[in-house]
């Protein structure tokens, strides 16, 4: 069975306080978790940040990401202190990234408009990172209201700025495939975000975040085929379980299940050529 570096974010199970997500993350057999600002409890419960990242570490955990700033392309002062913030909380906390969401309200989404809006942002997050030795997750969102629907943008934008040391892009296999599909790229994916769809009665442009469970036979949307073409493409990065149905929220025994999961994921996918 081909082993993935398991990681979790802190969605797929936010009704857990801090120390119980990364006990769920530890038995699951994760390398690391994503932590987020944007659940209904404190980022690390309160918790200062370099203590934080101590008690991270001694469960054997990485911090591979610290979610988030939204919406980092409708630049402004006030995100540009969001941006600021975030890199201190994640430097004191020993994180690998930070994350940047689009705008996702229909706004800024025309073609030159929403270019222009990415190489801004980028433009001047770019020497914060630099000044940090941090580097940010950029995260395509497949919604046809979404401002940054195509990694193929993304990627260009931050090829003409030089900035591939700074920037990596999140694959969202739910938001791949919401967006059609489309290229991958493996030198410049950071993380890999894994959900199912299981629901037979929806359209591809009907799928939500609340659609969004646990990897299993009825997914809809190929995880294992994009996770098997990132790999055999060179991608050797965290496979991270981010589900956001209430369903998946309220399983009386996550463990078992999101084990059952990437169990799957695995078992799917052939052992590499000796």
């Amino acid at each position: 069975m081909r082993q993935l570096q398991r990681a979790l974010n802190h969605m797929t199970a936010p009704r857990l306080g801090f120390e119980a997500f990364l006990d769920l993350a530890a038995e699951v057999g994760c390398v690391g978790v994503e932590l987020r600002n944007d659940i209904d409890r404190p980022l690390f419960d309160g918790r200062d940040a370099a203590a934080a990242g101590r008690v991270i570490r001694d469960r054997g955990l990485r911090l591979v990401g610290l979610s988030q700033v939204y919406p980092f392309n409708a630049w402004s002062e006030a995100i540009a202190g969001e941006v600021r913030a975030l890199i201190a909380t994640a430097r004191a906390a020993g994180a690998e990234t930070i994350s940047l969401i689009p705008r996702n309200d229909g706004e800024g989404t025309g073609n030159g408009e929403r270019q222009a809006n990415l190489r801004i942002a980028l433009k001047n997050i770019k020497p914060m990172l630099d000044e940090a030795g941090m580097v940010a997750l950029v995260e395509p969102l497949g919604f046809l209201r979404s401002s940054l629907r195509f990694k193929q943008e993304l990627v260009e934008t931050i090829d003409a700025l030089d900035a591939g040391d700074r920037f990596r892009l999140v694959h969202d296999t739910f938001h791949h495939t919401l967006a059609g599909g489309g290229p991958i790229f493996p030198d410049l994916t950071g993380i890999v975000h894994v959900s199912g769809v299981a629901d037979p009665s929806l359209a591809v442009e009907q799928m939500e975040d609340a659609h969004r469970v646990l990897v299993g036979e009825d997914d809809r949307l190929d995880n294992v085929g994009q996770i098997a073409a990132l790999l055999a493409a060179g991608y050797d990065g965290p496979i991270s379980c981010e589900c956001f149905s209430p369903d998946i929220h309220a399983l009386a025994d996550p463990a078992a299940a999101i084990g059952r999961s990437f169990d799957f994921i695995s078992s799917r996918i052939a052992a590499p050529a000796a």
